[in-house]
């Protein structure tokens, strides 16, 4: 079914009338929620990291 350019238009608005913007509180709190998750998951693989070469350290060490 088409619809005409008009209709169409009208359609647009209706449903961008049905978006909720987030206010400046909202923003505010997700971004530093992002910031802390990014800050918690680079110390994790940093640990990882550690932890790893650490054993592969011990592993080439005793062999060689």
């Amino acid at each position: 079914m088409a619809t005409n350019p008009l209709q169409f238009m009208q359609q647009v608005r209706s449903e961008a009338a049905k978006i909720h913007w987030p206010n400046r509180k909202e923003v505010t709190t997700t971004t530093i929620m992002v910031f802390i998750m990014a800050a918690l998951t680079s110390v994790f693989f940093f640990l990882v990291d550690m932890v790893i070469r650490f054993g592969l350290t011990t592993i080439l060490e005793n062999v060689g």
